[in-house]
């Protein structure tokens, strides 16, 4: 591609060097540059990409795209200056791609809970609905059929430009995103045209990036304030901070609610572990998903799509078909009779909205066991919250280790104990182990009691000390389950 078309409509002080080049390829990884290519030197929390200016030109970089000019200047090197190069990869990538986002129903869903089953809903449902789809997620990225490992929420800018054109090429109308907020204050977001963003809720999370609950929201409403008029927002209202969400958006508003009024109005009729029975703006219907969370994720999922254009009548048929999404909430039964729930759930609000869903469903006569842990090298503000959570809520609560990355195991859940009220001292007990936490619990457990094990859901490692050990969840439970069963 020529560079005039790479830098088409890309804001830039000044160019110095040839201009009449053709770049081969984009990077701001100076190991990925090759010949004829464009390096743009990003400023990043660990390194700055300026330091690898020559590395980048050695490597056959024939454009250099930066924010501060290196002192010597190489004749045949075109060098553009620019006030924010994050924020200008992401122009440079749609660029360099062809716009593929502006080719595709672009759905970005943001959020601390939720993102995940929502867009892998929505993925589901349009596939269930006859529609080729990508689908970028926690989990993994599809394009139709075809599987491609996730090693973000939100891949960088290049990457997704990368997929989202492939996913043009393979003829898919819609694309379903997760958006972090890592992603939007990264720029990871940067040159993407969004045809609709949704809102599933906030609470305390990563607060170990961006040290204040404040600087979260405002970095989540960024992602809405980007958004252009041609664009819709759909928002929770029953969220405290929803409309919040809506204030300086250009994109036309829409809300959706289980407490509140809304233009997407839901509620639950009748809810086991089996599924619910659910009613979407006057219509009744069945899904095998449970729990009220999944309530929400379904009718922001349900909003979207009408927001495409489709009918309540092909919609709701279409969830009524859906499974559960991997590590959300996944239920089975070990042959002893005893009752599993693994789930993702993290945060405060997460597991605070699983126990609450297992405590409505749930008779009394079973008991509640909750494995659980606090990821390390992340935000401590949660920990004793969680801690406070799980044994108010629970029979019992074992407290274990997540990803304890880098710190101490028995330091973690130290913290984790703080939050735990006197009156439910006698209601929980720390094994450091996870394997031997869960095997605590299935040999506490008697038939129809019911245990859930959180934190990890999809995840099959687990971190410790920078090292990544296979560790499943709910392979680990099977395993054990059997073996105590003989």
């Amino acid at each position: 591609m020529k560079l005039e078309e790479v830098l088409n409509r890309v804001p830039h002080l000044e160019i110095f060097g040839a201009k009449d080049l053709n770049i081969s390829d984009l990077t701001f990884d100076s190991r990925k540059a090759v010949e004829n290519s464009m390096y743009v030197a990003v400023k990043g929390t660990v390194s700055d990409g300026h330091d690898f200016i020559n590395a980048a030109i050695e490597n056959g970089a024939k454009a250099i795209v930066c924010e501060d000019l290196p002192k010597d200047l190489h004749e045949e090197i075109t060098y553009i200056s620019v006030k924010n190069s994050a924020k200008i990869l992401g122009l440079l990538a749609a660029n360099f791609y062809g716009n593929p986002s502006a080719k595709l129903n672009l759905i970005g869903i943001t959020g601390t809970n939720g993102k995940t089953s929502t867009t892998t809903l929505l993925f589901d449902i349009f596939k269930i609905l006859g529609f080729k789809s990508a689908l970028i997620s926690t989990v993994e990225y599809r394009i139709d059929e075809e599987i491609i490992p996730s090693t973000h929420t939100t891949p960088d800018i290049i990457r997704l430009n990368q997929i989202l054109s492939q996913a043009v090429y393979e003829g898919c109308e819609y694309a379903f995103m997760e958006v972090s907020s890592h992603g939007i204050h990264q720029y990871r977001t940067e040159g993407l045209q969004f045809k609709i963003a949704g809102f599933t809720n906030i609470t305390h999370d990563h607060l170990d990036y961006h040290k204040t609950f404040d600087e979260y929201i405002k970095t989540k409403k960024r992602f809405f304030d980007e958004l252009s008029s041609e664009a819709i927002a759909i928002t929770n209202v029953d969220d405290k901070n929803g409309l919040v969400m809506l204030q300086n958006t250009k994109a036309e508003k829409k809300t959706f609610a289980m407490k509140s009024m809304a233009d997407f109005h839901g509620k639950i009729t009748e809810v086991d572990f089996n599924g619910m029975l659910l009613n979407f703006n006057g219509k009744e219907f069945w899904t095998t998903l449970t729990g009220k969370f999944n309530a929400y994720n379904l009718l922001l999922a349900y909003a979207v799509a009408v927001e495409c254009g489709f009918h309540a009548d092909d919609i709701l048929p279409a969830i009524s078909q859906l499974t559960r999404v991997k590590g959300r909430f996944e239920t089975f039964k070990s042959d002893g009779g005893i009752f599993f729930v693994v789930d993702y759930a993290h945060t405060p609000d997460a597991l605070e909205n699983i126990l609450d869903s297992i405590n409505e469903i749930r008779t009394k006569n079973e008991r509640l066991i909750t494995v659980f842990g606090c990821g390390g090298d992340r935000d401590v503000v949660k920990r004793p919250k969680m801690g406070k959570i799980a044994t108010k809520k629970s029979t019992l609560a074992i407290i274990t280790s997540d990803n304890p990355r880098t710190e101490d195991p028995a330091e973690i859940i130290k913290e984790i104990e703080a939050g735990v009220e006197p009156q439910f001292f006698s209601k929980y007990t720390s094994i450091p182990d996870r394997r031997e936490a869960i095997k605590m619990a299935i040999k506490f457990a008697e038939p129809k009691d019911i245990v859930v094990v959180a934190g990890k859901g999809h995840e099959t490692y687990q971190e410790i000390n920078g090292v990544k050990h296979h560790f499943d969840d709910q392979e680990t439970i099977l395993e054990l389950a059997r073996l105590m069963s003989k």
